[in-house]
């Protein structure tokens, strides 16, 4: 029998409401059957997962976590949009970044991603990695500078490079006041990345400029890349990125600008990762913070803030590169849903050099879809409402906020980049992730899980570095740093001996018992490179020593049931010693087997294991 309710609702309102605590119930019985005696609150928390900068993310949310102050978009606090109609009326800006000196080849490609669904430019102008400024006109040449923004990244020589793009605008005919785009000015970012005391005088003048005769031009890049780039956390980043604000407010304020007219010069530059659900939080938060500091600034109207997000650079992975792909369609999902008003998806191929033509495409074209196939444009604020979201952004502002503030009473941002803080900082934060990235407690795939030693490795042209030969400033990291160092080596010894390190996997027992810990074993030490010989199916103690001989490994793991472990495992190692074996692993938690050197398991130093190994086998 169908019931149909009264009132029309969804058949679900006939049921009673359960409460949080009877879910709670049924959440200790399920811990229990897994060994796990809590209960209340202590069952929730054990379904929690701790995060950088102290959040924790819960398995449940409910109504009471919904932020009581939204608003609406286009209206402070701004987390729903800094403009009313969002994205829905257009989508975001798909801003597609170059770094090339050569002007004929930089107009073709600029010309194609043009042509191609890419609506604005962001180009690398002067230095090792851009065009030349004298060559600029010749990069952008047939580009309708009326209808495609222009982005310029001339950190080494931004009087040039601003005064050009503008000459360019007067003698292409475009009216002042249809001008677009963002002519970089960055001194402060500039000094994270290189250590070169920033001077704020250049930037200040072109707001001057900007302000009394471009409207649709704005002066300032507030770029938070370099605190992402150097390790740092989501909170630390948006923290670093209003301490900046702060002080090109300052700036253009003691310069003579009020402040909605200062406020009016920036553009906000994010990470987007592939942690989706942090990506849309930051975005939200960091709205709502410029909104409070436009707030006491003494002008509340002009906290919308205009944002610009990249993709990760950290995330991007040199080993299995096709997997970026799909972190970076995460990254542009949580852009676009946390309202970014442009977006620029790095190339796959990006932390291998100078992208080719396929993986422009498909970066380009990862927004596309987004917007025109997924619909996900169509909607103000997507993600508004949900609990999740809200609690997540509410809780990263306070984080974010906290550290500003520290930044703050440290002098302000260029006195805590002079002084060491944020250095020191941002430092701890990336040794601490460098510890669970090691222990694959966040994995990285085709890197630290499921890796592909045997597949070639991608090769691009070189990408000159933007910033080599600068005197100091913040490192810039990549998740797959260590791992990249381990398979570098695997990688020579393959260039000099014509095969792969290996190692001898000795299975016991039926491929029941022993399938779940091989496969483990197989990647963890294909991470490093090592190629896992599992020749014969399975050995015991009378096979084993004449298998390691056949597999050319001077390395074996054991891996098989605890059961059988019991049995078998002080044999077995005995034997592979006897064979040669320069160490015997045993997949699983630390025993007491005689003849077994170390074991490996979830949460094991993989890093530190495979460097032994490498170490032990005299792979260079």
């Amino acid at each position: 029998m169908t019931v149909q309710p009264a009132d029309g609702l969804s058949p679900a309102a006939v049921f009673p409401d359960p409460s949080h605590d009877q879910w709670q119930s049924l959440v200790e019985g399920v811990l229990r059957k897994s060994g796990k005696e809590v209960s209340g609150s202590a069952a929730e928390e054990a379904l929690s997962t701790t995060l950088e900068d102290g959040l924790t993310t819960r398995p449940l949310y409910t109504a009471h976590d919904t932020s009581p102050d939204t608003g609406f978009p286009g209206f402070a606090p701004f987390t729903r949009g800094s403009r009313a109609e969002g994205n829905a009326a257009g989508g975001w800006d798909v801003r597609q970044r170059h770094a090339l000196s050569d002007p004929a080849r930089l107009n073709e490609v600029v010309l194609g991603d043009l042509e191609n669904g890419v609506t604005s430019l962001w180009l690398t102008v002067g230095g090792p990695a851009g065009i030349a400024v004298g060559a600029l006109a010749r990069a952008l040449d047939g580009v309708y500078l009326d209808l495609a923004p222009v982005v310029l990244d001339a950190p080494d020589d931004l009087d040039a490079a601003a005064t050009e793009l503008l000459r360019l605008y007067e003698e292409r005919g475009v009216a002042k006041s249809e001008a677009r785009g963002t002519l970089g000015a960055d001194p402060l970012g500039h000094e994270a990345r290189t250590g070169t005391e920033a001077d704020l005088t250049a930037a200040v003048h072109w707001a001057r400029v900007c302000g009394a005769e471009y409207p649709g031009v704005r002066a300032i890049a507030v770029d938070a890349l370099p605190y992402h780039e150097a390790g740092g956390s989501a909170g630390e980043e948006l923290g670093l990125s209003l301490a900046t604000g702060v002080a090109y407010l300052r700036a253009l304020t003691a310069a003579g600008l009020g402040v909605e007219e200062a406020c009016a010069q920036l553009e906000f530059r994010y990470a987007a990762t592939a942690d989706q659900f942090l990506t849309i939080a930051k975005l939200r938060a960091a709205r709502r913070l410029w909104a409070r500091v436009a707030e006491v600034s003494g002008a509340p109207g002009a906290g919308g803030q205009r944002q610009h997000a990249v993709t990760s650079p950290v995330m991007m992975t040199r080993r299995d590169p096709w997997v970026n792909m799909l972190r970076t369609t995460l990254a542009t999902l949580g852009a676009g849903v946390g309202g970014a008003d442009s977006v620029t998806v790095l190339p796959f191929d990006h932390a291998l050099g100078l992208p080719d033509a396929f993986a422009r495409r498909i970066a380009r074209n990862t927004s596309t879809i987004l917007m025109e196939e997924s619909h996900l444009a169509r909607v103000i604020d997507p993600a508004g409402g949900s609990w999740y979201v809200e609690r997540l952004t509410d809780e990263l502002a306070a984080a974010a906020w906290a550290f500003f503030q520290e930044t703050e009473r440290a002098g302000g941002l260029p006195a805590a980049l002079r002084s060491g803080l944020v250095a020191e900082r941002l430092a701890a934060t990336w040794a601490a992730r460098s510890a669970k990235l090691a222990r694959r407690k966040e994995p990285i795939t085709g890197v630290s899980e499921f890796p592909m030693p045997s597949e070639r490795p991608v090769e691009r042209e070189p990408a000159p570095d933007a910033f080599a030969g600068a005197p100091g400033g913040l490192p810039r990291v990549r998740r797959d740093e260590a791992f990249e160092a381990l398979r570098a080596r695997s990688d020579a010894h393959l260039a000099a001996t014509g095969e792969r390190p290996k190692v001898f996997i000795a299975a016991l027992g039926p491929a029941a018992a022993h399938t779940a810990r091989v496969s483990f074993a197989v990647n963890l030490f294909g991470a490093g490179g090592i190629e896992a010989v599992h020749r014969p199916v399975s050995v015991d103690a009378s096979t084993a020593g004449e298998a390691l001989t056949a597999s050319g490994g001077g390395v074996a793991c054991i891996c098989s049931s605890d059961a059988l472990y019991a049995e078998q495992a002080d044999e077995v190692a005995g034997a592979l010693k006897s064979a040669g074996a320069a160490q015997v692993f045993l997949a699983g938690r630390p025993g007491e087997y005689a003849g077994v050197d170390s074991y490996v398991f979830a949460g094991c130093d993989t890093v530190a294991v495979l460097t032994s190994v490498l170490d032990r086998m005299g792979v260079a």
